[in-house]
């Protein structure tokens, strides 16, 4: 169902479910008066349905991250292959200037760790990655990847290790998966993918195993196919394929366990569908208003999904939201 729109229109942008419940929306691309890149942000309030501009951050961003803190903080880090980050602080509605990343980054994910810290990899052309240590406000430099990723999966599994998966050399896809191990502070090959993939979605499912679901493959283009990883077996294993081909979706975990997957590109990507790791296929659940992609989609504290933003059916960025329940 429809629920209010956003100040401004945006894809490519970052949405954060906060401590008090609230959503912070920041940054993301759309042509505004702000330009092309925005450095915005906004507040989306469950119990009102509202959408509410929120102090600017200090730097204009796209394709970067925001990551939650043990603290209540939000880490804002990298966007249009910019190095530096910041950080929103609830209480105060402020974002203040934090250290530097050793590189600059976009299309990287970013992991918080059992630690505090946050794992920060991909987006560049080389297989550096780094932390981020809360307590010091400082990025440093980690074990690096077996080999350089942009458009990769980053999945935190139930026994603190990292898995990263897919994503592309800027030469070609990549079937490959490695974990990050934050006591070692080093990443090792796992097993590989059945299928390339880049822009997919990898999601921690109550099982422990990682559900792997879509993205794009230069061999096959738009995928529906989905895999699991398990980490006992350190393996991956073919599962249902979804309704349709995506790519540049979104897949939520929702409180059932459930996972619902909405837009994208591909064919029929207005429609959404639920994977149901008990029989470990998707079904089709309700169409959403609008087609999007480059969208955010936050698990509320009411258990509803929040679905904002992305690109519609014309090209354009849009600022209208919607509700999952």
């Amino acid at each position: 169902m429809a629920t209010g729109s956003m100040t401004v229109a945006r894809s490519e942008h970052t949405a954060t479910l906060l401590l008090n419940g609230k959503v912070l929306i920041t940054g993301g691309s759309g042509a505004t008066a702000e330009g092309w890149a925005l450095a915005s942000a906004e507040l989306y309030d469950p119990a009102a349905g509202t959408f509410t501009a929120a102090s600017a951050m200090a730097v204009a961003r796209e394709l970067h991250t925001a990551t939650l803190l043990s603290n209540g903080l939000v880490l804002i880090a990298g966007g249009g292959c910019c190095p530096s980050a910041e950080l929103y602080d609830p209480t105060t509605g402020q974002f203040t200037a934090t250290g530097n990343m050793v590189e600059a980054r976009a299309w990287n994910t970013a992991t918080l760790l059992g630690s505090g810290d946050v794992l920060i990899v991909g987006g560049t052309d080389d297989a550096i990655a780094e932390l981020y240590d809360p307590v010091a406000g400082k990025f440093t430099a980690t074990g690096n990847m077996t080999v350089s990723r942009t458009f990769q999966s980053a999945a935190p599994l139930s026994a603190g290790k990292v898995l990263i998966a897919g994503g592309d050399t800027g030469l070609s896809g990549l079937a490959s998966a490695e974990l990050y191990d934050p006591v070692a502070g080093k990443f090792t090959a796992t097993g590989n993918m059945t299928a390339s993939r880049e822009n997919h979605t990898a999601t921690l499912l109550a099982n422990g195993k990682v559900l792997v679901a879509g993205g794009f493959s230069i061999s096959s283009s738009y995928l529906a196919s989905a895999e699991l990883y398990d980490p006992a077996a350190r393996a991956f294993a073919a599962t249902g394929s979804m309704t349709g081909g995506r790519v540049d979706h979104t897949a939520t975990r929702l409180g059932s366990g459930l996972v619902l997957i909405v837009g994208g590109n591909g064919p029929g990507t207005v429609s959404a569908e639920l994977y149901d790791p008990a029989v470990g296929t998707f079904a089709a659940t309700g169409a959403m208003i609008v087609h999007r992609t480059n969208h955010t989609a936050t698990l509320l504290s009411n258990g509803k999904v929040l679905i904002a933003g992305g690109v519609d059916a014309s090209g354009y960025s849009g600022a209208s939201a919607e509700i999952y329940e």
